[in-house]
């Protein structure tokens, strides 16, 4: 039923802006449509790849994202035979804080130093820590200065939402359908009633006014 919803209004690509999406549905889409499907987590990876230098990578994201496996698996194929080692951990509390706006205070630094404290323990010697959920941008200020805090060595933080976004550019103008310097519009659809024009404001930057519901 969506697929025929997705393919029926003129859809030439698709990108699921979602890393926990992306690690589960990904195969199973490519394998059903016939248009170019982009998930978030290769080139999230593959931008890991290239900004670390030891070799040491550390992946936060979603538990669903961190159970399946998909980063380290991601992260071993863009390495191409690289001697590299990833270290996953689940960060569950900072997708709500995301979505509450709770992005910069006293709350969000608390559960920061808890979380990438226990990932220090894990492995302290990592050098990228890579933001493995589209909702992580709106706390990397301080996801930053609390890793700059624990780690005695720089970290290079790797946002997976915008070497995805970078990745949907490059696919744009190889399909003749990017829009540099133009103008567009945009349409949201949800299937629920998640507050998308409050939530979604927050990550674009600007007001989200035409939502539409559907029923797939």
């Amino acid at each position: 039923m969506s697929t025929q919803f997705l393919i029926g209004h003129g859809v030439k690509m698709i990108v699921i802006a979602c890393n926990t999406a992306s690690a589960y549905a990904l195969d199973e889409l490519r394998a059903t449509l016939d248009v170019p499907v982009l998930g978030a987590v290769e080139p999230g990876a593959l931008a890991a790849v290239t900004a670390t230098r030891s070799g040491r990578i550390g992946v936060i994201g979603t538990l669903g994202t961190v159970r399946s496996g998909a980063y380290p698996r991601a992260i071993a194929a863009a390495a191409g035979g690289r001697d590299v080692h990833v270290t996953t951990h689940a960060c569950p509390l900072l997708v709500p804080l995301a979505e509450e706006g709770w992005t910069d205070d006293a709350i969000a630094q608390a559960v920061a130093r808890r979380y990438l404290g226990e990932l220090r323990e894990q492995s302290p010697d990592i050098d990228v820590l890579l933001l493995g959920c589209t909702h992580y941008p709106l706390l990397r200020t301080v996801l930053q200065r609390v890793a700059s805090e624990l780690f005695d060595h720089q970290i290079v933080l790797v946002d997976s939402a915008e070497a995805m976004a970078l990745a949907a550019r490059e696919e744009l103008a190889r399909l003749g359908l990017s829009r540099l310097g133009g103008t567009g519009s945009l349409r949201c659809f949800v299937t629920d009633d998640a507050r998308i024009d409050e939530v979604g404001s927050r990550f674009l930057g600007r007001p989200i006014r035409a939502v539409q519901r559907v029923d797939l």
